[in-house]
């Protein structure tokens, strides 16, 4: 194949262009903020269903109050109802009495619902701390998990515009080669990483073993414009200054 010496040497600059867009993408798989992300991602589904976990016993304990204070507004008009009878007298003295024995039971249920509405308060105002956590920490997470995807957004778009400039410049050179050469470097790239180095102290630049002196006196040997390859890993060898032919 054939190729003028300027050509082969733009070879070297789009190798150059071709590493910086494989850096570019590791970069973009590698932000650590992707892999905080998942973390994250992964921890919402428990942190909703505390809240959903806390909010439920909030509302079972609230009823369980609104219970516990019916029950003990129910005993208290009861009692009402018979101390006014008892005020009144109305009535025979074995009802009478029936009445006062009814109030003394009644007082003391009181005094039992009332120990367990005050009991079911003490359980309503842990669950409404409870709830208070669950749904902070949800908060927290997700203006946390919000910063995260911003910074990601904001490292993605630096690259994808450092990408975008590399690739034109790279447009740029393989404008310029020959369809056939280009068409190598491609082939080799694929294979090996890149698809030309440089000749560089009598080593190859991409496999860094030395060239021979058989192979070397072939490369010395042969025309400018033809292009040669290192016989170890194939790429296109670049003939430069530092060669040392």
């Amino acid at each position: 194949m054939k190729a003028s010496p300027q050509m082969q040497a733009r070879l070297l600059e789009l190798v150059d262009l071709d590493t910086t867009l494989t850096q570019l993408a590791h970069r973009l798989r590698s932000l650590p903020e992707l892999i905080d992300i998942a973390r994250m991602e992964q921890a919402e589904t428990a942190l909703e269903e505390d809240v959903v976990r806390a909010q439920t016993e909030l509302s079972d304990v609230r009823r369980e109050v609104e219970r516990a204070e019916a029950a003990v507004q129910l005993v208290r008009d009861r009692a009402a109802r018979n101390r006014q009878r008892l005020e009144v007298g109305t009535g025979s003295a074995k009802d009478l009495q029936g009445l006062q024995h009814e109030l003394e039971s009644l007082a003391r249920r009181q005094s039992v619902l009332e120990d367990e509405e005050l009991e079911a308060m003490e359980r309503a105002e842990q669950a409404e701390a409870a709830e208070a956590k669950a749904l902070a920490a949800r908060q927290a997470h997700r203006e946390r998990l919000a910063e995260l995807r911003a910074e990601r957004d904001r490292k993605t778009g630096e690259i994808a515009a450092e990408h975008e400039r590399v690739a034109g410049g790279r447009e740029a050179i393989t404008a310029d080669l020959s369809e056939e050469l280009l068409a190598l470097y491609e082939r080799l790239r694929a294979h090996s990483g890149t698809g030309a180095a440089p000749l560089q102290q009598r080593r190859c630049g991409g496999c860094r073993l030395e060239i021979n002196a058989v192979d070397l006196g072939r490369i010395k040997a042969a025309p400018e414009d033809q292009v040669v390859r290192c016989e170890e890993c194939g790429r296109i060898l670049v003939r430069t200054p530092e060669s040392g032919l």
